[in-house]
This record gives structure tokens, sequence and C-alpha cells, in this order.
């Protein structure tokens, strides 16, 4: 119960990492908000799991991550800890044929969106007297592949955002830290890779990993709880790669 009394937001939680942190974190005693833009799979996992809340929302408008926040705060009386795992990339391809608009909403979903929440969570929980954040970022801003242009520079902002915000709010008492995955067995795994999800596809992406496989939603959870716990009380503006050595 190492999250026990501890109140969670984790956006992109109706599915893939952020269904299985959400799960991970009410085995470890937190009580949890999701925020999904699919609102019916967010109250799913939140009926699955008890001591839950799930809503619609869309990450990248402020008000609906206000509205996040007034219901943990409404439902549980405060809120501890954030996760932002909401995320979306273009199918992988060459840089000149992504167009604007799937620009403009890698940028709006995968760093927008921790802008709000940053401005949404932090006065909050300096009132409270600290918190933990954590973003979900990725080693495609360490060690990017081809194709994927955009997103891996969407997430090297989320990776660098995450060290310069955890000097800025230490004074707070406010953490920040990044879990940096690689490539994962969720349903943006054929987008990342840009051909079809079949085991010879599958096998000549996990041959770049040294462990041998992609990252499962386990993986990140796991990360994720021991950022959040007081296990990890004196770490604040690290990037955890949970990567299989793909970044060594």
């Amino acid at each position: 119960m190492r999250l026990h009394g501890k109140v969670a937001l984790i956006t992109g939680g109706a599915s893939g990492f952020g269904a299985e942190t959400a799960r991970r974190f009410a085995q470890e005693g937190a009580a949890v908000v999701i925020l999904d833009l699919n609102g019916d799979g967010a109250i799913q996992v939140a009926n699955e799991i008890g001591n839950a809340k799930g809503l619609k929302g869309d990450v990248t408008v402020r008000t609906d991550i206000d509205e996040a926040v007034r219901l943990a705060t409404g439902a549980f009386g405060r809120l501890d800890i954030v996760v932002n795992n909401a995320g979306w990339t273009h199918r992988n391809k060459p840089v000149l044929e992504v167009t604007e608009q799937e620009f403009d909403r890698i940028y709006a979903i995968n760093v927008k969106s921790i802008f709000h929440m940053v401005h949404a969570v932090v006065p909050l929980m300096s009132r409270q007297g600290g918190g933990s954040v954590i973003n979900i970022g990725s080693t495609a801003g360490i060690r990017p592949r081809p194709g994927l242009t955009w997103y891996n520079a969407s997430k090297g902002a989320v990776n660098l955002s995450s060290k310069s915000l955890a000097l800025e709010l230490a004074p707070l008492k406010i953490k920040v830290n990044c879990v940096a995955p690689v490539m994962g067995e969720t349903g943006l795994l054929e987008a990342f890779m840009g051909v079809p999800d079949t085991p010879e596809n599958r096998a000549k992406f996990i041959s770049t990993i040294p462990l041998g496989r992609l990252a499962r939603p386990a993986d990140v959870a796991n990360a994720c709880v021991y950022l959040a716990s007081d296990d990890a009380e004196f770490l604040t503006g690290v990037i955890l790669t949970v990567d299989g050595g793909r970044t060594v």
C-alpha cells in the first residue's frame, strides 16, 4: 500500500499504459481520477478498480483539465499525484508527408496538455505542501527512430520540460519526474511501426531492444508507482527509461 491515502489524476487512462497505471495505483491504496477522450472507457476502468472516478475530457482544453482537478478534490478532498500519460503520434512516414494538422495535434496532446496541467495543479499542490507530477515521455526523445520526427521532438520536449519543471517547482516541494518507455504493446504500436502489426514486423523492432521484447503497460505502471511513492521522495528531475536497454 505504497500510495495509501494519496489521490491521483491520470490522463489517457482508459487504455494502455494509463489504464494499467490506474489499476496499479488503486492496488497500492490510491484514490484515482481517470481523464480520457474515451469517457465510457475511463468510467469502465474506474468502476473496475473501485475508489475511482472516470470522466470524458480533452487534455488540450484547459477547462476539461480544470474539471478533472475539481472532480479529484471534490470526490477525494485533495490531489497528490498527476500522471500526464495522454499521448498521440502520426503514422510513421517521411517527414515531408506529415501534415500541419498532424503536427499541431501532436504538440497539443503531447506538450500543451502538460502546460495546461501545470497551471491547473501547481497552485493546489503548493497550498497542500507538495505533490508529484509524472510525465510520460519516450525513448523517442532520447534515441529517435526515422519516420517519427515531430513525435520524437514532442517527446524530447516532454523529457526536457520535466527536468526544467523539477528545478523550478522544487522550492514548492513539488517533484517532477519522467518515465520514458520504449515502443510498447498499446493501441499506437502500428502507427509507430508504420507497417502492419504482424509477428514478422514486430520482430524487426524487437531486435533493436536488448532485453528482447516491447514495453508492457505493467512496466510503465510499476515505474510510475515507484516515482509516486515515498520510496522516491528524494528523486526529482529524473528521466526513468523503461526500455529494455534501447537507449544504452
